[in-house]
């Protein structure tokens, strides 16, 4: 019928019960919690995430849930270890979490000012203490998230590097013999040219092995006149030569549209350190909202992929 729209189906839905955490839900006073790396480690769900206290430092804090939807943070944050003598954290921040045999690595933002960012590594077997394994040596870099996968000798790691938080910035792939000294880096690309979608964008997940590729939940940020809006998409990375873009989302997959997403430390944002594939092919996304809150989102893997496909 002449004047009629085809309604494109939502793919991740949102859970009721958002927003899952809270700052008021800490067994201390904190001003905003949010962005948390997420793995389940044997009958736990665990989230790793950011905590700003009254002094203004984003510190790291564990949250544990049975079912996935109900939490209960720590009641400390977490034992952070000491980082080299020459680089001195002012905050932690975006961890993302990689399981590789027994080990999980923590790839976390390292601060030492708004522009001078590193990528962390932190290990752990137990999600009790942690070990440090390396501070990446080059500057301006985060959104670090790691390969659960060892190929030809090489880890293999997404990253973003930038040189100011205003400038465009991309996607990118680093591979390293032993997650100290990084190398062979390169943007991704699409089609024979650099990945570019919005004005700038950076790894959220860690990557998701699949048959038809490395399925990776990015982050897309746009430009308005009077700041940024962060939203998240999808692509397909190839299994071989994951620097090879194979199709991707044009439709956002999340966007802020409730109040707990749109007002807060920064406006209208929704951000991802993680996506968790479930036996039953769901695929769960525990989300920063406005820098100020925790939500959930739930879709199906196969949907996600032929979203990409067909984009």
């Amino acid at each position: 019928m002449k004047g009629m729209t085809t309604m494109i189906k939502r793919i991740l839905h949102k859970y009721e019960g958002n927003p899952i955490i809270k700052p008021s839900m800490l067994p201390e006073q904190a001003l905003y919690t949010f962005n948390p790396g997420a793995i389940k480690f044997k009958d736990e769900y665990i989230l790793m995430m950011d905590v700003t206290t009254l002094d203004d430092i984003h510190r790291i804090w564990i949250a544990r849930s049975r079912d996935g939807y109900h939490f209960e943070p720590d009641p400390l944050p977490v034992e952070w270890p000491e980082p080299d003598p020459d680089h001195k954290e002012t905050c932690t921040y975006d961890p993302r979490i990689t399981r590789i045999g027994d080990e999980y690595f923590i790839l976390y933002a390292s601060d030492l000012s708004q522009n001078d960012v590193r990528i962390g590594i932190l290990k752990t077997t137990d999600f009790r203490s942690f070990q440090r394994v390396s501070t990446a040596s080059e500057l301006g870099n985060r959104n670090g998230a790691l390969f659960p996968e060892i190929r030809n000798g090489l880890y293999m790691r997404l990253d973003r590097p930038f040189g100011n938080e205003m400038s465009p910035c991309y996607m990118w792939i680093s591979y390293s013999p032993d997650l100290v000294y990084w190398g062979r880096s390169k943007p991704l690309t699409y089609q024979g040219r650099p990945f570019r979608d919005g004005y700038k964008m950076g790894a959220g997940a860690v990557p998701i092995k699949t048959e038809e590729g490395w399925l990776e939940i990015y982050h897309t940020v746009s430009q308005t006149c009077n700041g940024f809006i962060y939203r998240l998409k999808a692509c397909l990375l190839d299994l071989e030569e994951p620097s090879k873009v194979l199709g991707y989302t044009r439709d956002f997959l999340l966007w802020p549209e409730h109040d707990y997403e749109m007002y807060g430390r920064v406006m209208n944002v929704v951000f991802t350190c993680n996506a968790l594939l479930e036996n039953d092919g769901t695929v769960k996304i525990y989300y920063g909202a406005a820098d100020t809150h925790i939500g959930l989102a739930e879709g199906k893997l196969n949907e996600i992929i032929q979203a990409c496909r067909n984009g």
